[in-house]
Formats: C-alpha cells, sequence, structure tokens
C-alpha cells in the first residue's frame, strides 16, 4: 500500500527543527522518541484530515486520517503519562489547526496566513519537548526555540514565495529582503550574535537567489541545507547559554 503523503515538503523542518531544539535546551528523556514518532504521526494525520474540509474524496481521506491518527494517539499518550499538562500544549495548537481548516475549505491552502499558523502550531511543539524534561518551560526556550522557530520559517516562507509565486512582485522581493535584513541586524543589536549568523545564510539566499532559474526541487534542496545551518548554528546557541 502506497503511502498518503503531505505535499508540503518544506513542512518537514517545521516538524524536526523546534521539537529537537526543545529538547537540546531542556534535556532529553527517552519519552521523547515516542514523543516525536507520535508528533510526526499526527502531522501525518493532519494532512489527510484537513482535506476532509474540502468535502472531497470523504472516505479515502478518513480511512488515512484514522491510519495515522490511531498510532500517533497512542505514542502520545506515553509523554502523556510521564506529564499530563503536556495536554495543555495541544489546546494551544487548536486555534492554529482551525485556521488551516478554514483556509483548506477555501481552497486557499498557499495564504500566507495559513503558512503563519502552521508555523506558529509547529513552533509550539518545540515548547512541549522542552516542557516533557522538568515540567516548566524557561526564557531560553521561549526564545531559542520559539521565537527563533517561528522567524525562521516566516523568513523560508518569505523566500519561497518570492521565488515561485510573488517571484514577479518587486514589491514582496523587497518585503522579503527587508525582513531577512532586520532578523539579522535586531539579533545582533541585541546583543545574541550567534543567533544572528544563524540567519545570514537566510538572507544571503534571499538576495542571491532571487531571480534566478531555479526548479522548485532545486529551492527545496537548497532550503534543507538552510535549515540544517539553522538548527546547528541555534543548538550550538543554546549549549553555550546553560
Amino acid at each position: 500500500m502506497k503511502l498518503f503523503l503531505p505535499k508540503q515538503h518544506g513542512a518537514w523542518a517545521m516538524l524536526i527543527i523546534p521539537f529537537w531544539l526543545g529538547v537540546i535546551d531542556g534535556g532529553f528523556l527517552w519519552q521523547h522518541i515516542p514523543f516525536f514518532i507520535g508528533w510526526l504521526l499526527l502531522y501525518l494525520a493532519t494532512y489527510p484530515m484537513l482535506l476532509l474540509f474540502k468535502k472531497k474524496k470523504i472516505p479515502f481521506y478518513t480511512k488515512w486520517t484514522l491510519i495515522y491518527m490511531v498510532p500517533a494517539l497512542l505514542l502520545l499518550g506515553v509523554p502523556l503519562a510521564a506529564r499530563p499538562s503536556l495536554f495543555y500544549f495541544g489546546l494551544l495548537m487548536m486555534p492554529f489547526f482551525m485556521i488551516n481548516a478554514y483556509y483548506t475549505s477555501k481552497n486557499q491552502d498557499r495564504a500566507f496566513m495559513n503558512d503563519i499558523s502552521a508555523i506558529f502550531a509547529f513552533s509550539i511543539a518545540g515548547l512541549a519537548s522542552n516542557y516533557l524534561y522538568e515540567g516548566n518551560v524557561n526564557a531560553t526556550a521561549l526564545i531559542f526555540t520559539f521565537i527563533t522557530s517561528v522567524l525562521f520559517f516566516i523568513g523560508c516562507t518569505f523566500y519561497v514565495k518570492s521565488m515561485i509565486r510573488e517571484k514577479k512582485n518587486t514589491k514582496f522581493k523587497w518585503i522579503s529582503w527587508g525582513y531577512h535584513f532586520l532578523l539579522v541586524l535586531v539579533w545582533f543589536i541585541g546583543g545574541f550574535w550567534i543567533v544572528a549568523l544563524a540567519f545570514i545564510p537566510s538572507l544571503l539566499r534571499a538576495i542571491l537567489f532571487y531571480g534566478k532559474k531555479l526548479s522548485p526541487k532545486q529551492i527545496g534542496i537548497y532550503e534543507i541545507i538552510n535549515s540544517c545551518l539553522f538548527f546547528i548554528i541555534i543548538a550550538v546557541q543554546i549549549i553555550l547559554h546553560k
């Protein structure tokens, strides 16, 4: 049986990076393994679940929702048993899921606000993975796990749109460039020069790749490299800050 998988390939980085930054900051427990696998399956389940709001192929999408959702809930029950208050992080994600459902029902999956909503939901998972270890979220996790992830992936959204859907929109180009430049500048001014360094590759690719005839596959490969650089540098910042 061929797996029914999401088409938004960029979401994989959003699925992985905040979660493991949260673990690096908070500490690792064996429960993080079923937690992450459950989180992965939950993401896979939300893809056909959201497509149900289009009211098409309902039996097909229902089947795949259940295929992913049942093991996801069983695995997520492991960290929940260790830390029941993790449930509240799920509640925090719910409004963002509803926003995604709304845009999906309107066939506006690529809407900017839909992307932003997903980014916040994925980044909240980083706080949840951080919370599992000691049952609290400190300022370090809020800054280096949540805020940096949100800002990074918003930048990715600007960049990809400037390369594909908005590639002929000069105004959008300047918005993307200005956003990436301000990220680097603000982190430097704030004294977080390692974090600023993590955003420099994003700034460079936003400017240097703009207008280049890159295929979606090439754009995706470069984004994987950029995401890896971001993860490594922020992980170093977290470790040094401890």
